[in-house]
């Protein structure tokens, strides 16, 4: 008997990830296969497979670019979950945005489709609304885009959505709130920070911040992947809440068992030392101490409705920033990060 018809005949569906050794393609890598669906994998680099080694059914080693790798992925896949992109670093050649974000996205895509995936989830970023005018926003709120990382992400995006209208796949995608939980390096400086009364706020972090617990983003691609008649569609999955990025820190520091931040400095003196941070340091190829984004951090406004998410695919949220933020400061201080 085939693996193919085996598989049909048990239920599960063969799960193609892309970005699978990243903060959420490993969560979600390990959640299929602890749900019995063999799971190929592709990643950059052979020796970051790791604890998925002689568990996954393939894995491929290539360029996210590469449509022979990528075709070769696909072979045999029921749902394909598209997870790659590019690392922020301002200092990062501008080009890789492109082949990354929307050369590889295109790539996969056209790989699924040639290989007759049944259903091309492709992960956006929140990055598409770039900081929130009219809050809080849905999936219909405009494209906002502040850098070249959410503008490429936003043109991968409305690539898959175009080929969403063409027969022969379904296509959806998922715009994730800002991720956090056991195995996130994104955010360990801020808690390092925190824990030696280091950090400091710029302006007055009144703006809000969406989070979403690694286990609660995990299950929302479950959904997705699970709830038919779908495709063409966009989802916004966040937390239960959004609050004041005043908040969020202060709840931070509170697993920490920290005080909330002293410092404060004003934005517009940090934005402008940032603006020559970056002239001096991305020409010479130096990634900047401090850029543009960084401090956007305390300026962007991100709140988001997960309405849509809740009503269509029956998602909720479980855990709540308290609680979510206790988990990870009991991750990092069992790793001995903290």
């Amino acid at each position: 008997m085939s693996n193919t018809v085996e598989n049909e005949i048990m239920g599960k569906k063969r799960i193609a990830v892309t970005g699978a050794t990243g903060f959420l393609g490993s969560h979600l890598t390990e959640r299929f296969l602890s749900d019995g669906n063999p799971v190929n994998i592709f990643v950059r680099d052979l020796k970051k497979v790791g604890v998925f080694e002689g568990r996954v059914e393939k894995t491929v080693v290539g360029d996210i670019a590469d449509q022979n790798r990528l075709d070769e992925l696909m072979q045999g896949v029921d749902i394909a979950l598209h997870l790659v992109s590019n690392f922020r670093v301002a200092s990062g050649p501008p080009e890789s945005y492109q082949r990354i974000n929307v050369e590889g996205t295109k790539a996969a895509l056209r790989a699924a489709r040639a290989q007759g995936v049944k259903r091309f989830v492709y992960c956006s970023t929140i990055g598409v609304h770039g900081s929130v005018e009219n809050t809080p926003a849905t999936e219909n709120s405009p494209y906002n885009p502040g850098d070249l990382y959410q503008e490429t992400k936003t043109e991968a995006e409305q690539f898959c959505l175009a080929e969403s209208k063409k027969e022969g796949m379904e296509i959806v995608v998922v715009r994730p709130t800002s991720l956090y939980g056991p195995g996130d390096m994104r955010m360990l400086k801020m808690f390092k920070m925190l824990a030696k009364k280091t950090f400091f706020t710029v302006g007055p972090c009144n703006e809000n911040f969406h989070a979403i617990y690694i286990d609660d983003i995990v299950e929302g691609f479950v959904k997705v992947i699970e709830t038919p008649d779908i495709s063409g569609e966009i989802f916004l999955i966040g937390g239960p809440e959004y609050l004041p990025l005043k908040a969020y820190i202060n709840t931070a520091a509170d697993a920490l068992g920290a005080p909330p931040p002293f410092l404060h400095f004003p934005y517009w003196f940090f934005y402008g030392a940032a603006v020559v941070c970056e002239s001096i340091c991305v020409p010479l190829g130096i990634e900047p101490p401090l850029h543009r984004r960084r401090v956007r951090f305390f300026k962007n406004n991100r709140a988001f409705s997960i309405k849509k998410a809740q009503e269509v695919l029956g998602y909720q949220a479980k855990v709540s920033l308290k609680e979510g933020m206790k988990r990870t400061v009991d991750w990092y201080r069992e790793k001995g990060f903290l």
